[in-house]
């Protein structure tokens, strides 16, 4: 079949407390909040998304805060993303440095990679962050705050831990149309439909890693961004066919997706471009108010009760 995969769509994490993570994401990091809902699975718990103005695939970072529910610290480890790291201008990594550590945040030099300048981090959660520094992401940020000079642009890659990365490459360089495109020892960079940020994925190859366990501070899923629901299906039928367990389309409102386990043991998730962010608010009002599915509508008034107080500007 033809590659459906156009880059990468959003990646979703676990985290812990839901105004610590609001207050990181929008105030830290610059992003904006496009939509409040809950958990599509556990209606207990927000689902927080994160991105440019208008939640475009590519750019989005989500979340499930789920303090107080019993949900332990995850391991972090091999079948795991170990690292997101989001794209920002040539030139910038001297304001995120002071930006960061004014926040408290302890920041981390990192060597050049595959020509590329890029920091480290940790934020409250125990998650991992790059910012990776470069000239050739043409995406508009969102500037809450930020100047447009030194605004992040969107994700730019991340990064899998994988004891044997074979069959993780072949899936890739196979069915889902990903290309090596650049190596570096126990490292290999991915690419698909060009490699702008936003398109990559490295693998880290880790043989001795413990296997990682999913938990508060760990990424739970990547998902890549394929542009319609045939698209999807057609994907789905593919990976049947090269005996890959996949789940059946799932209505997530704001887009339809499959998920699956690759051969390393990362959760992907194939999600579609349409109908966006802006199916049940306006562009100017994203993630004020708190959407629920159709379906979840008749509980809001218990679901409202349950989920923590947020302030945010």
């Amino acid at each position: 079949m033809q590659h459906p995969i156009l880059g990468l769509h959003h990646v979703t994490a676990t985290v812990d407390d839901a105004q610590q993570d609001l207050d990181f994401c929008l105030d830290a990091l610059g992003l904006r909040l496009v939509k409040k809902t809950v958990n599509f699975d556990n209606h207990h718990v927000y689902h927080f998304y994160y991105g440019d103005e208008h939640g475009t695939p590519g750019t989005i970072w989500t979340t499930f805060p789920y303090k107080g529910r019993g949900v332990p610290i995850g391991k972090k480890g091999a079948g795991q993303i170990g690292v997101t790291s989001f794209s920002v201008p040539a030139g910038s990594l001297d304001f995120w440095k002071a930006r960061l550590r004014a926040r408290g945040l302890t920041v981390d030099d990192l060597d050049p990679r595959f020509g590329e300048e890029s920091i480290a981090f940790s934020d409250p959660s125990g998650f991992r962050f790059e910012l990776i520094a470069n000239d050739r992401d043409s995406r508009t940020p969102w500037t809450g705050g930020i100047d447009a000079g030194a605004a992040i642009r969107g994700l730019h890659s991340v990064t899998m831990v994988i004891r044997s990365p074979a069959k993780t490459l072949e899936l890739m360089t196979g069915l889902l149309g990903y290309s090596v495109v650049n190596e570096a020892e126990g490292r290999t960079r991915l690419a698909v439909n060009g490699d702008a940020p936003g398109k990559t994925i490295e693998l880290v190859h880790a043989a001795d890693a413990a296997p990682a366990m999913n938990g508060l501070g760990t990424v739970h899923h990547v998902a890549m961004a394929v542009s319609n629901g045939d698209e999807q299906l057609r994907l789905r039928q593919e990976l049947v066919r090269l005996g890959l367990n996949v789940t059946d389309v799932r209505d997530r409102c704001y887009f339809t997706s499959i998920y699956f386990r690759e051969p390393g043991g990362v959760l992907f998730e194939a999600a579609t471009v349409p109908p966006g962010f802006t199916i049940d608010e306006d562009v100017s009002s994203l993630g004020r108010a708190l959407k629920l599915p159709p379906w979840e509508e008749r509980y809001r008034t218990e679901i409202e009760a349950g989920l923590a107080r947020v302030t945010y500007g």
